[in-house]
């Protein structure tokens, strides 16, 4: 598994519409998919940030940040745009940071963004297996279905 800046250099095409998609509404913003105890999927929003050459999200103490404690697999997809259905999916695993150095970086690059954050998040960073990105043409475009597909895997 990968951090975000060896994933950019491995595919840089599909890291920048990534990032856009991401980035599209000002915050980094995406779906948090994790595991249950039980082993079932949940899915929450999230803020990520791209700092450094790592994608990062502060948790608060929430069933999210105990899945992703206790099992640390997720899988992360951007949000719908309102003009295109493009689509970006990222899966892997997450490493717990605790160096206040690296959470006051993240959460000052939160803030920036115009995202709040707390005192109480922990701060993890998603190392990647995984991505997909599904192109569409514009809405109301013909022959929109299928998508062009751009698939990554960590070697």
């Amino acid at each position: 598994m990968l951090r975000w800046s060896e994933f950019a250099k491995q595919a840089p095409e599909l890291a920048e519409a990534g990032r856009a998609l991401l980035y599209q509404f000002g915050p980094g913003l995406a779906y948090l998919a994790t595991v249950r105890r039980d082993g079932g999927p949940r899915i929450h929003p999230v803020c990520v940030n791209i700092v450094d050459g790592g994608l990062y999200t502060l948790v608060v103490s929430s069933p999210k940040r105990q899945d992703l404690l206790r099992h640390g697999r997720f899988a992360l997809h951007s949000f719908a745009s309102p003009t295109v259905d493009d689509e970006f999916f990222l899966a892997g695993r997450v490493v717990h940071h605790e160096s206040p150095d690296l959470v006051e970086k993240i959460r000052a690059a939160q803030q920036a963004s115009g995202a709040t954050t707390s005192d109480t998040e922990k701060l993890f960073e998603y190392q990647l297996e995984r991505a997909l990105y599904s192109r569409y043409k514009p809405r109301g475009t013909p022959d929109n279905w299928p998508p062009e597909y751009l698939r990554w895997r960590a070697s």
